[in-house]
């Protein structure tokens, strides 16, 4: 099969969908060989990823009205290269290839922007509806990253479930990685890091709920938090909170980190928290229980279905559970192993080789129903 792919944010995205991008085409290259996989993006981003020799990169001849070309150009250049199936990686498929004769399929994340419109300007919310029921109709297959998003497609959208198929993302291999007690104190060094700490990753911003944790976090105690993340203005709102609650001490923010340290700052922490309102799937909780961590997360959207059935869940609007949660994981060495043990196991559901192969048998069946 010869297959194209949406890869903008695999080159220019350093998070979310660029993670996601980058590894799904990966792990198809690595556990798929036989196909021929082309990736289109508008441009490059020097330094941010380099796929495999394997994978054709492709940029549009002209380097001015790029956004065009990706929203509906790009058919030309599709058939030009052969190409058989086209996969939007990002909720996106071009505009016409319904009539290009190149079958497609569009993966959808979440649908924060409709359950949570508050978070997002009037503009922004009508384009990615739009663009999003577009590529919903004319897609040959969807696939949809949790069970939770594909019920908010139906739900939401009206979108016909028998043409959505769940199949879930993995995260980056290297965070089963062997790693040394020097590899890990030299991060534990550079950053300062606690003796025994809590730890929660993601961008600092309203939905990502980081204020129940640090309310949580004033009713526990010898235990301090560490917090991974882009700060954004709700940063101010929490550290209010922090400063009036005498908790500044008991906090340390870390906003740059680089991802191959991420790995020495989850295993040193005893308990990974997100309690996050809403995720399409959520990568950091599958990192941590690879990582061989165990997991608090919310409950409310799908993050019980990346963490599992022996982390533990909170109504992302109690601190006093929440923080009852962590005493229990803390308090109990035995549950906590047994936490980490189990998270483990259930994390090789997410093994590279099987979703790829997913992948591929989700394309040749649209390729053969043609």
């Amino acid at each position: 099969m010869k297959i194209g792919f949406d890869a903008k944010r695999a080159f220019l995205n350093r998070t979310g969908l660029g993670n996601y991008s980058r590894w799904l085409i990966n792990a198809l290259v690595k556990y798929q060989p036989e196909n021929e996989y082309l990736l289109y993006t508008p441009k490059l981003k020097p330094g941010l990823y380099t796929p495999d020799s394997a994978t054709q990169i492709k940029t549009p001849a002209i380097k001015f009205l790029t956004s065009r070309w990706r929203s509906s150009g790009i058919l030309n250049d599709l058939k030009r290269d052969g190409v058989e199936l086209y996969h939007g990686l990002s909720h996106e498929l071009p505009f016409g290839i319904e009539r290009s004769g190149i079958r497609s399929v569009v993966t959808v994340h979440d649908l924060i922007f409709m359950r949570f419109p508050q978070y997002f300007s009037w503009i922004n919310r009508y384009i990615y509806k739009a663009k999003l029921i577009y590529a919903c109709r004319v897609a040959d297959r969807i696939i949809a990253i949790s069970q939770k998003t594909k019920d908010d497609l139906v739900e939401l959208l009206n979108v016909d479930p028998t043409k959505i198929e769940v199949i879930y993302q993995s995260c980056d291999t290297s965070f089963r990685a062997e790693l040394s007690i020097k590899q890990q104190e030299l991060v534990k060094n550079k950053y300062n890091l606690p003796d025994k700490y809590l730890l929660n990753l993601g961008t600092i911003e309203l939905r990502k709920n980081l204020l129940l944790l640090v309310k949580a976090l004033g009713q526990v105690q010898d235990i301090k938090l560490v917090v991974v993340g882009k700060p954004t203005a709700y940063l101010e709102e929490v550290k209010a909170y922090i400063n009036q609650h005498q908790l500044a001490d008991r906090i340390l923010f870390l906003h740059n980190v680089k991802f191959d340290e991420l790995l020495a700052i989850y295993r040193q922490a005893a308990c990974f928290i997100y309690p996050s309102r809403y995720e399409g799937f959520g990568i950091p909780v599958l990192e941590a229980l690879c990582a061989g961590v165990p997991v608090i997360a919310a409950t409310g959207s799908c993050l019980e279905e990346a963490g599992g059935p022996n982390s533990l869940y909170t109504d992302p609007d109690n601190e006093f559970q929440l923080a009852g949660l962590i005493m229990q994981v803390l308090g109990d060495e035995s549950l906590r192993q047994n936490m980490i043990t189990k998270g483990l196991v259930y994390s090789r559901n997410f093994d590279d080789d099987k979703l790829a192969a997913r992948h591929a048998e989700l394309y040749k069946n649209v390729l053969n129903n043609a």
